[in-house]
């Protein structure tokens, strides 16, 4: 008799924050499915992520995205190798909606349970791409996102070295609370690095943090410094009105943080990779689909390869 093979699919779930996903993998790079349940429209009106309106949401839609995502992969349970789960970081009362819906489908079907840890999903979101290029180590790595600013040194698979992160605010962080304090439209980052499209980066000078013989990051003054400028030239601002009313000119605020925070972000990772002798730079984490950061370190970095996921792939 022949070896029999047996192809080994994954059930993953995602609730770490304020979308519900859900996606079948087979053999560890292919996906079958790849199902996302956003609440934007949700935490619009707050300007922000109201964390029990989530976990709430995540509980109301989890049971039909993991339908959607099994029916688009045309697999069922019985096809379905183990149950993977963001177990954290993230907000508590979401990832455990996530981890609860996916104990009780793993113990339902006796299924393995795999706790997954969100930032390492991130990392390995680019051997999921569709090039899927066989890449050699060690790797830096710059995880930017809403709630993480991270650098770390990959010598292989599954072995890292933290070098550095935020001291503060993260970069999407930062993106979006001065999105927010533009007027622009929840969330803020995506909004913000549209409206820099027609702004100067070179009108308003705003501080570069370097943190000399660091590898961590701090934007919080930087953020501060925006908001003083804006308070300064503009006090219709502090009195309650509109960025729009007050005439403020967006787009400029909008390219000059922008240009400041990622100036920062592109030099850190290429003198790191330069240090440590890297092969090649990962960037990966929601603030990875910003087109300005990407194009930046590219060229910062000349002829050290330079990796991004599909922008479907960086939240």
């Amino acid at each position: 008799m022949g070896n029999i093979q047996v192809t080994t699919r994954i059930l993953g779930i995602e609730t770490s924050c304020d979308e519900t996903a859900a996606s079948v993998i087979e053999e560890g790079t292919t996906i079958l499915s790849n199902i996302v349940a956003s609440q934007n429209e949700l935490h619009a009106k707050y300007g922000g992520i109201y964390p029990e309106m989530a976990s709430r949401a995540h509980i109301e839609i989890i049971d039909t995205i993991i339908a959607q995502a099994l029916s688009e992969a045309h697999v069922s349970l019985n096809d379905i190798s183990a149950i993977a789960v963001t177990r954290g970081p993230g907000l508590v009362g979401s990832l455990l909606v996530g981890i609860n819906t996916a104990k009780g489908i793993a113990l339902g079907a006796n299924l393995p349970l795999l706790g997954i840890n969100h930032l390492e999903g991130h990392i390995y979101s680019l051997w999921l791409s569709e090039y899927n290029e066989e890449v050699e180590f060690p790797i830096i790595v710059l995880i930017v996102s809403g709630g993480h600013t991270e650098m770390l040194l990959m010598k292989n698979h599954m072995e890292y070295e933290r070098l550095g992160g935020t001291l503060d605010d993260a970069a999407g962080e930062a993106f979006d609370k001065i999105g927010r304090l533009l007027g622009l439209p929840y969330p803020g980052g995506p909004h913000l690095e549209q409206a820099s499209l027609n702004g100067n980066s070179s009108q308003f000078d705003f501080p570069r943090v370097w943190l000399d013989n660091s590898w961590d990051f701090s934007f919080s003054g930087l953020k501060t410094a925006v908001v003083r400028e804006i308070q300064q030239r503009f006090p219709e601002v502090n009195m309650g009105r509109s960025a729009e009313s007050v005439d403020l000119p967006v787009a400029d605020i909008a390219a000059s943080f922008q240009s400041a925070l990622v100036e920062v972000l592109q030099e850190k990772v290429v003198q790191a990779s330069v240090k440590y002798n890297a092969k090649c730079i990962f960037v990966t984490g929601g603030v990875s689909a910003n087109t300005f950061l990407q194009n930046a370190i590219i060229e910062r970095a000349g002829k050290l390869p330079v990796y991004f996921p599909p922008k479907h792939l960086c939240t």
